[in-house]
């Protein structure tokens, strides 16, 4: 079976600064892979390429077997209506309640359903997002941490098969990042859901992903399973950890760690 995802030899600048260099990755079916690297250095770059907001100067962008750079427009929007995005901010609205927020998604690209159909729907993604009862509320009257369960909501209630995550714990308190990071854990587990996760957040990010890619400089400096990228001796990944992490199943104490460099 092919891969949702599939960057090949993709280049891109923006007049005199290349912002992704001939970049090669394959996001695996079913996996959470997160996508790290400093400020700057191509990361949404490549979320907009997967949604095809942005085409490749050279190489391509296969996605749910489309490929997004030369497919027409209405294929395009086709495989987009087979993703989800939780956006760094939530980008709730806030003149709508809680499942209004949610059943956007359904209200455009599922004309089959009826109102109560969508719903019984929204409330079931609620509940999986550990927020029962809430289809009414106003939108204002969230936390930071219900707002990004909302965003999650939405984004999963019209049953994608990629979730694109945009910084999922940004602005977030740790311990409140700690809850969403185990909630996107469940959700993968309990969905099967391909997730991709553009990340600052290191420790949330070993804690959630399967396989991490860092980018650096536009180049893919790093690639692999989570526990292959942390025992890597690559200088730059290295100073970018840039603090002791503690990865579990490892050494003979059941634990690997990064020496602080």
């Amino acid at each position: 079976m092919d891969e949702p995802i599939v960057f090949a030899g993709v280049s891109k600048s923006f007049g005199a600064l290349t912002v992704l260099d001939d970049v090669s990755l394959t996001f695996m079916r079913g996996q959470t892979t997160a996508v790290i690297g400093p400020s700057g250095t191509g990361k949404s770059v490549l979320l907009k390429h997967i949604v095809g907001l942005l085409h490749p100067d050279s190489g391509t962008v296969t996605v749910l077997g489309v490929d997004m750079a030369h497919a027409r427009d209405k294929d395009v929007y086709a495989v987009r209506k087979r993703l989800g995005m939780l956006f760094q901010d939530g980008a709730l609205f806030d003149s709508l309640c809680v499942g209004e927020n949610i059943a956007f998604p359904l209200q455009r690209h599922r004309p089959d359903m009826t109102v109560r159909q969508q719903r019984e729907r929204v409330e079931e993604v609620l509940e999986l997002v550990e927020l029962p009862g809430l289809y009414d509320r106003p939108t204002s009257a969230l936390s930071g941490g219900q707002r990004k369960r909302v965003g999650l909501a939405r984004a999963i209630v019209n049953q994608p098969e990629i979730v694109l995550f945009d910084e999922p714990n940004s602005g977030l308190d740790p311990m409140t990042s700690d809850a969403i990071d185990q909630l996107i854990h469940d959700m993968k587990a309990k969905l099967g859901i391909t997730f991709v996760i553009i990340s600052h957040d290191i420790v949330g990010t070993i804690n959630v992903a399967d396989r991490i890619a860092m980018l650096y400089q536009g180049k893919l400096i790093a690639n692999g399973t989570t526990a292959e990228v942390v025992r890597s001796e690559h200088p730059v990944l290295r100073r970018f950890l840039g603090r002791n992490l503690i990865l579990p199943g490892a050494g003979d104490d059941g634990m690997a760690r990064l020496p602080r460099i």
